[in-house]
């Protein structure tokens, strides 16, 4: 291994004096994207010092003449491959990739065959690169020229296409604004991005370089949270809270930790111990399956409580606050979302007998109210197999979740639709398993039906269940008159209803449709002509979520695993089967993370054009 950077007699590998880290020896041959090697007979490949050369002659060059440089590049340092090209310097930015050692990165067996610990290295890595090349944008002429960055992880740690650990082979893409004056190629500058400066951001990667124990810290920090998850069934728990963790954010924009925040203190009546492989002995609350109501006053906690358990879905980075706030894996988080479209969804259990005779057996509706929305999202949550459902009452019906004595007493009984949820959430969870945790802070017609009523008072929590108990003694939300039709009934998707062409304009009748898929954020998604609003699906963290489940619709109808046989849910965890076994990067799409059933789903639901299969 070459000493990094160089000098004290250090050796530099490359012309004109430009060093480059030597992380491994010549991969030969490197593995695929699909693990199989080149074949014996390809052709050689062309060297960086090839890219170098061809980059120089086309200086000067219209912006398309850089497509001839697509292709790969062996280095002494690994492979370095240019994956697409942009058309213009104002373009979406070109693509590559790189191909490192894992021996030479100094990355151990541990960290390669443990999927916890593998995606914690990941994302460490992915962190390491996005930080030494932040600021780059727009430094070399004209649109993205001199761009050159790498997906950066959120507080959550994801897999991503980022950073790929696939066994002796380690992958990183990149994208890259290839330089230009106007529309002319900068090929020297380019030459430079290319052969020195990015082999040169590829050292922070040396093991001399990267600080080791940060490495194990992320992947032991992923291992703990897993292990911590997968206990919770077990134990009968849908969450645990460590104690001394952060809750609060910087603020709704700002994911990190907020300084000065107080910590999370266990009540005695749920505190718990787990033992983990490498934080040891962790005390904390533990929230039991059943109902459990998150009560008091305004800005004290409540709601922050609740947003730390739906993230709690996911492992977060070590110094987030969270990294031991960890909930159930199959815990959905549900609101009303006027405007939405819902199709082909049993709303019985909460709506019935709408005026006019409209059945709600299968209802369809581009513009549901709070209510409705509300209502099929638990249902949908359910029928992906959600097994506990996070609630606040500020983002909720009203009418969905309460209907008090006295407005009882004033709409008659068979005048109302609606079966609020306070009249189902007990059935939920005794019949079908369903746990519920709702934050409400303006009504206590929840704690007669409740296991557990804590009640936060400065972001510290206390236990009053006996007491709410004993307030609701005698009284009751009333009983659902009509009968649950649970578990929701299964739908089954029509593939047609998946449509990323988009038809030609006016004029150009003559053009094949073209295939758009683009993700806004974490708030929408374009598909095809189509926008399916994300915005209100709480638990997308990450925009590369939204690419990869926008890719995920479009693979799941190329591959058949969306085949109008088989039901939602089984295409969602289908599809979730399939990409653990592949990987991401099997999707199309670039720089993208992992996502989970629920969301995938959610997204489908949204879909105007949805469409179930004649018979579902």
């Amino acid at each position: 291994m070459e000493e990094w950077p160089p000098g004290r007699g250090s050796r530099g590998v490359g012309r004109r004096n430009r060093w480059v880290p030597t992380v491994a020896a010549p991969l030969d041959p490197i593995p695929s994207l699909s693990g199989v090697a080149p074949a014996s007979h390809a052709p050689a490949m062309n060297s960086v010092e090839d890219l170098r050369r061809t980059l120089e002659r086309l200086d000067g060059k219209p912006y398309p003449a850089y497509k001839d440089i697509r292709g790969r590049y062996r280095a002494d340092w690994g492979e370095l491959s240019v994956d697409r090209v942009q058309g213009d310097p104002f373009a979406s930015p070109s693509r590559l990739s790189v191909r490192l050692s894992s021996d030479g990165l100094g990355l151990d067996a541990r960290l390669r065959e443990s999927p916890s610990r593998r995606t914690g290295a990941e994302n460490f890595l992915a962190e390491t690169l996005a930080r030494g090349l932040a600021g780059r944008e727009g430094r070399s002429g004209s649109g993205s020229s001199g761009l050159l960055r790498i997906d950066r992880p959120g507080q959550e740690m994801l897999r991503r296409t980022c950073v790929e650990i696939r066994g002796p082979v380690t992958i990183l893409r990149f994208s890259v604004g290839l330089p230009a004056q106007g529309r002319r190629i900068l090929g020297r500058r380019a030459a430079g991005l290319l052969a020195d400066e990015l082999p040169g951001e590829l050292g922070r990667l040396l093991p001399d370089r990267l600080d080791r124990a940060a490495l194990q810290r992320w992947a032991d920090t992923v291992e703990d949270a897993d292990f911590l998850r997968g206990e919770l069934a077990d134990r009968g728990w849908v969450a645990f809270v460590a104690a001394g963790s952060v809750l609060p954010r910087r603020s709704g924009v700002d994911e990190r930790p907020l300084e000065g925040a107080v910590p999370f203190l266990t009540p005695a009546e749920l505190r718990a111990e787990v033992d983990l492989p490498h934080a040891g002995r962790v005390a904390g609350m533990a929230l039991p399956e059943g109902v459990t109501l998150l009560a008091g006053g305004g800005y004290h906690g409540k709601s922050t409580l609740l947003r730390a358990l739906e993230r709690g879905v996911y492992n977060h980075r070590p110094g987030d606050g969270r990294e031991l706030v960890v909930t159930r894996a199959d815990a959905v988080k549900v609101r009303a979302e006027d405007g939405r479209a819902v199709t082909g969804v049993d709303l019985r259990p909460f709506i019935n007998d709408l005026p006019g005779g409209v059945s709600t057996e299968s209802f369809t509706t581009t513009n549901a109210s709070g209510s409705t929305s509300q209502a099929a999202g638990i249902l949908e949550a359910m029928e992906v197999g959600a097994r506990v459902l996070l609630l606040d009452e500020d983002i909720s019906a009203t009418n969905f979740l309460i209907r008090d004595a006295r407005m009882q007493r004033l709409v008659a009984e068979d005048r109302e639709p609606i079966t609020p949820l306070v009249q189902r959430v007990r059935e939920l969870h005794d019949a079908h398993g369903v746990s519920t945790v709702l934050v409400l802070g303006g009504s206590g017609d929840y704690f007669a039906v409740a296991d557990r009523i804590l009640v936060l008072d400065e972001y510290r929590v206390d236990d009053r269940t006996d007491e709410a108990h004993a307030l609701a003694a005698g009284e009751g939300p009333g009983q659902p008159r009509r009968p649950a039709h649970l578990p929701p009934v299964a739908r089954v998707p029509d593939p047609a209803s998946i449509r990323p062409e988009k038809e030609s304009g006016r004029g150009r009748a003559d053009r094949p449709p073209k295939r758009v898929v683009r993700g806004h954020d974490t708030r929408g998604l374009t598909l095809g002509g189509e926008e399916i609003d994300l915005s209100l699906v709480s638990q997308l963290v990450d925009p590369a979520q939204v690419r990869a489940i926008g890719g995920a619709l479009v693979a799941a109808r190329d591959r058949g695993i969306l085949d109008g046989r088989r039901t939602v849910a089984e295409v969602a965890h289908a599809l979730r089967d399939w990409l653990e076994e592949e990987g991401l990067s099997v999707l199309p799409g670039e720089d993208l993370a992992a996502f989970r059933p629920h969301e995938w789903a959610a997204a489908l639901n949204r879909l105007r054009s949805l469409r179930l299969r004649a018979g579902a």
